[in-house]
């Protein structure tokens, strides 16, 4: 949970990605970039969250998101969203709820996912613009 403006850490099991603080590498992802609309990005992927099969909201704010992911095999992942107007930027966390000693990589691919999804929303936003 988002306590004064961070994210929860990773813990020591290769469990858990996050874009925020001094992390070791193998838990290291690169936020969400939201320099242009930092509210209109968040709010875009507090959209995609919400509709991710298998997830649950937790908790929601105008500037922090925690879901609860539940994975095909069962498992329960917490996925947490910060925005930082100033940064220009919406930090990340996705990690397992229990700390087991791997996920497969799960985390990992659930964040780059929805980066994927959010890059090709911002995508499709330009060509119907132009």
């Amino acid at each position: 949970m988002s306590v004064s403006g961070r994210l929860s850490p990773c813990s020591f099991f290769p469990t858990c990605v996050s874009s925020q603080g001094d992390v070791r590498p193998r838990h290291r992802v690169e936020p969400f970039e939201a320099a242009e609309e930092p509210h209109a990005a968040f709010t875009r992927l507090k959209e995609l969250v919400t509709s991710a099969p298998r997830t649950v909201i937790v908790a929601a704010s105008d500037d922090y998101l925690h879901a609860r992911c539940r994975t095909r095999l069962g498992f329960v992942d917490d996925l947490e969203l910060l925005l930082r107007p100033a940064e220009g930027v919406v930090h990340v966390r996705s990690a397992s709820y229990i700390s087991l000693f791997t996920d497969f990589g799960a985390n990992r691919r659930r964040v780059e996912e929805l980066r994927r999804r959010f890059s090709d929303g911002r995508e499709s936003g330009r060509a119907r613009q132009v």
